[in-house]
């Protein structure tokens, strides 16, 4: 029997590196010592250039989806009226927390697999003076599409009008410095880029957020900003703190930051670069049509291919843990991650296991040299010949 090493590409949870697994693996500690204020401390030092901000970022004990749930709970009140942009499966459950808050909810649809053109969020937000919230993904994990983020929060300056980010699959893979972008709200998850197991969000407010959420009576008992901001102060969490993913976020924090993040964007602008252009050089068509994520690409398949068979072929035969379409992508897309701890190896063999269980399913995968054609691209962008800025509209 052939043992193959197992590699998970997909979009959350990611693998972790060996110093967070013997750093989540240490003598329990007291959360509320001097040991674990020593912890925290470290931790939002680093967070806070990570994040790209002044303000407190709030560890939360709960997924990315929980921290969304904070945002909208804490920042607006029953009756107010959202914009939400809807572009994916991500963007869907915007509506359905503020929904659930009781906010009135407007709805700015885009077509699955395109980015939302700012234009049309100012039209909206013009054609809305009432709206006081923007709500929308840095990263549509659904789709691999990367918002326009930084030109969303250029039309919307000046307005009284809060800008709520969800970057779970955006923070630490690509830029995304919320004072300069002028966002009032980002949050992210433990489980992709900063190489954690699931469980622990983070979430970041602005001065005007702060400003808004103290008028704000707390929608839920659990997710109360204010009272987590006081704890912060001393280093503490509100509620019992997930000790050991903290201990594990400290260490991964160290790694990220070793180099600078300039570096961090680099080598994912890279694998991104060499994933796209392998994939290409298949036959095959990134489902994304407009801004591409930098932290995973979504592929769509070949008519009669299941992708449901290709994901499950590809980690039965190859160890190489893919992820499928979702909702009306169910079968149509696989969706390969190029995120946290991973390597330009692990993605090569994802590609390869890719391939090869597409044409042993009766799809066309052409281009013998698509790996190496894969990997002209990542070395061209890891020397600055493929700018770091994504195109509006790819190839």
């Amino acid at each position: 029997m052939i043992l193959n090493k197992n590699r998970l590409l997909t979009p959350g949870p990611t693998p972790l590196p060996e110093e967070v697994r013997l750093a989540l693996a240490q003598d329990m500690i007291h959360h509320r010592k001097a040991a674990f204020h020593d912890i925290l401390r470290e931790c939002e030092e680093k967070l806070q250039v990570l994040f790209g901000t002044s303000q407190p970022v709030l560890p939360l004990s709960c997924s990315g989806s929980g921290a969304m749930t904070a945002a909208v709970y804490s920042l607006f009140t029953p009756g107010e009226k959202v914009l939400v942009v809807n572009a994916g499966k991500f963007g869907e459950r915007w509506t359905k927390i503020a929904a659930s808050r009781g906010l009135e909810v407007l709805e700015l649809t885009v077509e699955w697999g395109l980015a939302v053109a700012p234009e049309d969020v100012e039209h909206a937000l013009d054609e809305n003076p009432d709206v006081r919230g923007v709500l929308v993904q840095l990263s549509e994990t659904s789709t691999g599409v990367l918002h326009p983020v930084r030109e969303i929060g250029a039309k919307m300056a000046g307005r009284d009008v809060l800008l709520v980010v969800d970057g779970v699959s955006g923070v630490s893979l690509c830029p995304c410095p919320m004072d300069e972008w002028g966002i009032d709200c980002l949050v992210t998850g433990s489980q992709k880029g900063l190489m954690l197991p699931p469980g622990l969000a983070l979430l970041a407010l602005s001065e005007r957020a702060w400003k808004r959420c103290a008028d704000v009576t707390p929608g839920c008992f659990y997710f109360n900003l204010p009272a987590e901001r006081k704890k912060l102060e001393k280093f503490e969490t509100n509620f019992t703190s997930p000790v050991n993913l903290l201990q594990g976020l400290k260490v991964s924090m160290d790694m990220l930051l070793a180099d600078g993040l300039d570096a961090v964007f680099r080598k994912q602008w890279a694998l991104t670069q060499l994933t796209r252009r392998a994939v290409q050089a298949m036959g095959l068509t990134p489902f994304a049509r407009t801004n591409y994520t930098w932290g995973l690409t979504s592929i769509l398949l070949p008519d009669g291919v299941d992708g449901g068979r290709i994901v499950a072929d590809c980690a039965e035969k190859y160890g190489a843990y893919l992820a499928g379409g979702q909702d009306a992508l169910k079968g149509r897309i696989v969706r390969l991650a190029h995120m946290g701890w991973l390597d330009w190896s692990d993605i090569l063999a994802g590609l390869y296991a890719l391939n090869r269980t597409i044409i042993d399913n009766g799809g066309f995968c052409g281009a013998h040299d698509f790996l190496e054609q894969g990997m002209a691209s990542y070395r061209a962008a890891l020397e600055g010949e493929i700018g770091v800025e994504p195109p509006l509209v790819h190839d």
